[in-house]
């Protein structure tokens, strides 16, 4: 096998792979990348045995077949290399030749016989999502990450639904970890025809794999089909198998139900919560919000470092509320809202705050209080 390409043309896509054929599994073949010729180019495909990439790029091929090779070591040969040409040419017992008349590496290949399979799913019924607003959903949903060890699927995964409502449609990605739960919504115009279909359990590291070849400009196709979420670019597919198992009934979490609502300034707020958590530990990792007339006084007490105050200015009236919060959790929702001011919708020290943007109501937290 034996082709050049241009180093543009597959170095971005080499470092974004690195997630995929980085990630350990039981097979040391998951950290070669896999090159196939064809006439018009080149594909490549990674895997990490449950989610699986596969790229098209040109190529000048002068002779066809496939190499399995490091992905690690060729991203860094790629990326540093001198010249934009780069010849790829497989020699011989799998000895990989790349370079050109300057400059020349020679890598031991893998077998490619050894390359798990990937699935190839047909008949799928794809819709289009804009490639931005998916980017910036899963980003709002994959934050609320739970322990490491944490085998429950509803925790390692993100619901993705379709709502076919009367008035609108509707894709969400929904987030827990059991202390906190977020949304994210992407409403689609009447006239956009969303196929039905049951909610899925998607993984969240799939995900974040799925976001990095997710553009800021146009449309993407997206559909699922025998437990496998597929997502389609012009010349890049990327499936990621599902995880078995039920996400909680969250509908009454997430409805308003009376209570107080508090604008406050979305990044005031923030910092805020940034010098009040300075003396949280793994033991003390709570602050007391004390809710008053137009008034909000944070509280943070460790008694193993110290304890600090601040107050600010909030739109609140009605009885006073002092409840304990975790406030990386207000930190890293607040880092995903865009408007300038925040909502929160507080009903008391026992049932769960809502934070969402004053304008945009695509995005929805809720934080469960902690006991005082």
């Amino acid at each position: 096998m034996q082709f050049t390409i241009n180093k543009s043309d597959i170095r971005n896509i080499l470092s974004k792979v690195q997630g995929l054929t980085g990630r350990r599994t039981n097979l040391a073949i998951t950290e070669a990348i896999l090159i196939k010729t064809a006439e018009s180019g080149i594909t490549m495909i990674a895997t990490d045995l449950e989610t699986g990439f596969e790229g098209t790029y040109p190529a000048v091929v002068e002779s066809e077949g496939r190499i399995a090779i490091n992905a690690k070591k060729l991203y860094e040969i790629v990326r540093d290399f001198p010249t934009d040409d780069i010849r790829i040419n497989e020699v011989e017992n799998r000895w990989i030749k790349i370079g050109n008349q300057s400059i020349e590496y020679h890598i031991v290949g893998m077998d490619p016989d050894d390359f798990p399979d990937t699935p190839h799913i047909e008949d799928v019924e794809f819709f289009g999502i804009d490639s931005a607003a998916m980017k910036r959903m899963i980003e709002k949903t994959v934050i609320i990450s739970g322990a490491p060890d944490d085998k429950r699927p509803h925790i390692n995964g993100i619901y993705f639904e379709r709502i076919l409502a009367d008035d609108k449609k509707t894709v969400r990605m929904v987030s827990t970890d059991g202390s906190r739960l977020a949304t994210a919504d992407y409403v689609y115009g009447n006239d956009v025809e969303l196929p039905a279909g049951p909610g899925i359990l998607i993984p969240k590291k799939g995900l974040n794999e799925v976001s990095k070849f997710l553009s800021a400009n146009g449309t993407v196709q997206a559909g699922f089909k025998d437990n496998h979420f597929i997502i389609k670019k012009e010349t890049e597919t990327i499936i990621i198998r599902l995880l078995e198992g039920d996400f909680p009934r969250y509908a009454d979490i997430i409805a308003k139900s009376g209570g107080h609502t508090v604008k406050i300034d979305r990044h005031l707020f923030l910092m805020t919560l940034r010098r009040m958590s300075i003396l949280s530990s793994e033991n003390y990792k709570g602050v007391i919000f004390n809710f008053s007339d137009n008034k909000l006084v944070v509280t943070a007490t460790n008694p193993d470092i110290g304890e600090s105050k601040e107050e600010m200015a909030v739109e609140f009236a009605g009885e006073e509320i002092k409840v304990a919060f975790n406030p990386k959790y207000f930190i890293e929702m607040l880092g995903v809202i865009e408007d300038e001011n925040a909502v929160l919708n507080i009903v008391d020290d026992r049932r769960p705050c809502l934070i969402e943007g004053e304008n945009d109501k695509s995005y929805l937290g809720v934080i469960m209080p902690m006991r005082i």
